[in-house]
């Protein structure tokens, strides 16, 4: 049995950047963590003979099917036949957290299983390619309208500044901070579910269609990402990235009209007003999680006043997709 661990992860400024209908014409680039909530797949060597099916997947239904054309879990099926294995195949899957919530979970998942199957033919893949493979599993097989951004943070884990240029280009860098630094912004950030779970596709796709309308806005929310990486690695206080946070929020807002609710503009304003200095909601918007920056001596008081918010506690700059277990 092979089984793998994918972070899931927060991107904190130059979200939409990462898409190549922009960064192909303008570059792009985002900073962001893994978190130290999971992905978990596992996969095992079925033996068919002694069943009346040739393939068994395990997530929140259970398909047991006899060829790779009948399997309804379109990642799944196209990740095997990616990888060319047909048949004699178990997979199953876990997760810390709920899907389509703004963490990055579907990339999680195709990095996670990519990494797990690759494991079982006893083929190692590194960062790098895993990231390439899972891409292009994505974007060029399942057709979905998704960046690059979260692949990186999955494979690769840890806080990073990630540039995108070209078509297909993309350069991982480490945040180059002190572990202090990064403490105390562990200690100053905060994550409380909306209560609505939405795939991202829907709401990308009208960002792609409006491009040319939001251009100036994404040009914005890039030079945002060189601003947060400069509080990061400087002497400037903390609360500037919240600060900065807001900005990008703000931002993030005009981007399309599914970004944000009067629910999720009710939550965000109550943080504000008991002592949130920033904040956004993840992933493409709709809905899921949001991150918000805290004081340390603030955070009760935010906690008590988004009571009706379900809150996640989660650490900074976990590891990449890796085997636990072979």
């Amino acid at each position: 049995m092979i089984i793998t661990k994918t972070p899931l992860r927060i991107s904190f400024f130059g979200g939409g950047s990462d898409l190549p209908e922009y960064f192909g014409r303008h570059g792009g680039a985002v900073l962001g963590t893994s978190i130290d909530k999971y992905v978990y797949l596992s996969v095992t060597r079925f033996p068919s003979k002694l069943f009346d099916y040739n393939i068994r997947v395990a997530y929140r239904k259970v398909e047991c099917v006899g060829s790779l054309e009948q399997i309804e879990h379109s990642p799944v099926r196209e990740a095997l036949r990616l990888c060319g294995i047909e048949r004699d195949i178990e997979i199953s899957v876990a997760a810390d957290l709920p899907s389509f919530s703004g963490l990055g979970s579907s990339s999680s998942f195709s990095v996670g299983l990519l990494k797990a199957l690759h494991g079982h033919l006893g083929r190692h893949i590194g960062a790098a390619e895993l990231t390439s493979l899972a891409i292009h599993l994505e974007r060029d097989i399942l057709r979905e309208a998704v960046g690059y951004q979260d692949q990186v943070f999955a494979a690769y884990g840890g806080f990073n500044y990630v540039e995108f240029s070209g078509t297909h280009g993309v350069h991982v860098e480490r945040v180059a901070t002190s572990r202090e630094r990064l403490e105390e912004l562990d200690r100053s950030l905060m994550m409380f579910f909306t209560g609505v779970t939405r795939r991202a596709g829907s709401v990308e796709r009208d960002k792609i269609a409006n491009m040319a309308a939001i251009e100036d806005n994404l040009a914005r929310m890039r030079r945002m990402v060189d601003e947060g990486l400069a509080i990061l690695t400087s002497n400037r206080p903390l609360s500037e990235f919240g600060e900065l946070l807001h900005r990008t929020w703000q931002e993030k807002r005009c981007l399309s009209n599914a970004v944000s609710n009067p629910v999720i503009d009710g939550m965000y304003a109550t943080a504000m007003e008991n002592g949130a200095i920033g904040g956004k909601l993840l992933g493409a918007g709709g809905g899921g999680f949001m991150v918000l920056f805290v004081p340390p001596e603030r955070r009760q008081r935010v906690r008590e006043a988004l009571l009706g918010f379900h809150e996640v506690e989660f650490s900074i700059n976990a590891p990449g997709s890796a085997v636990i277990h072979s």
